[in-house]
């Protein structure tokens, strides 16, 4: 069914209750003040309602009249988005850009960067993402993402992605004060370690196979939502695991946690950025370049 309600007449709505009347409505939009009465009789008339009341010396808006301002303010702010979208997009600016983080990297780090893309005005919606390990690569693979900060392995076998290196990201091996590795002979062995619980971040993958990392066959294994919960879970004496060093450095100094060296150490993270080959958006284009110029997670890595 055909709307009655225009978005013009909603417009004029909104100037007469803001302005007080209709003459002062004409003068605002430029129009005489016979166009405004016209546009309301007939908005009345196609709705069956009467949307003013007008036995006093001027016009007051009945209960139906003041909803449908009311609501009608949101249509135009509706609309109002729609159109910048629109304009926005024709000039390459995506209308959304949605970014993986990978929960190894502290989200905070790229608020910075945030706040300056918002500062021009470019229009583009933001949603940042957390994912977990192959996380970081299903979000891009599947479309949830359009960029992918800190992936890390190899991409999916498909291919098609372009990638710049962030650097690597050093792990500890990490067990709770008073825990029976704490005071093991090193270098720990697999089977000494297979005897003891893991504490593991649950690989956010949707499509892509899960991946698991440093985790024996037949271990023990408490498996959290990600890495601060993981590191949380080693505080409180849970289990032990391979962790990012700077995550546990004050943990570490103070001896809540213990730094054991393992026969089979596990190699630092090496973390990209990763997009869409064919990705073209300006939105995606900036924060590329920024990120490359800023490198807000640089003291963390290694080259």
């Amino acid at each position: 069914m055909r709307p009655r309600i225009s978005l013009d007449a909603l417009v004029v709505l909104d100037a007469i209750e803001r302005r007080g009347s209709f003459a002062a409505a004409a003068e605002e939009l430029h129009r005489v003040p016979s166009a405004i009465t016209y546009t309301v009789q007939k908005l009345e008339q196609d709705l069956g309602v009467v949307l003013f009341d007008r036995s006093g010396h001027r016009a007051r808006l009945t209960e139906a009249g003041r909803v449908l301002v009311e609501q009608g303010r949101n249509l135009l702010w509706a609309a109002g988005g729609l159109e910048r979208m629109v304009r926005q997009v024709a000039t390459g600016w995506e209308a959304e850009l949605a970014v993986a983080v990978s929960d190894l990297l502290p989200l905070e780090r790229l608020f910075p960067l945030v706040e300056a893309f918002y500062a021009e005005h470019h229009g583009t919606r933001l949603r940042l993402l957390r994912e977990v390990f192959g996380g970081v690569w299903d979000a891009l693979a599947s479309g949830r993402a359009d960029l992918a900060i800190g992936a890390s392995g190899e991409g999916p076998a498909n291919g098609g992605y372009a990638t710049r290196p962030l650097g690597h990201l050093p792990f500890v091996f990490v067990v709770p004060r008073g825990h029976p590795l704490a005071e093991a002979p090193e270098p720990v062995s697999d089977q000494v370690l297979l005897r003891h619980r893991a504490v593991a971040a649950a690989d956010s993958s949707r499509r892509l196979p899960p991946r698991t990392a440093a985790l024996l066959s037949g271990q023990d294994v408490l498996t959290l939502p990600e890495m601060r919960d993981k590191v949380a879970a080693h505080r409180h004496g849970l289990g032990v695991g391979h962790v990012p060093r700077y995550l546990v450095a004050a943990d570490l100094a103070a001896g809540r946690l213990v730094e054991k060296r393992l026969a089979h150490a596990s190699a630092p993270a090496d973390l990209h950025l990763a997009w869409r080959e064919d990705a073209r958006g300006r939105a995606l284009a900036w924060f590329v370049e920024r990120l490359e110029r800023d490198r807000p997670f640089a003291d963390l890595l290694e080259p």
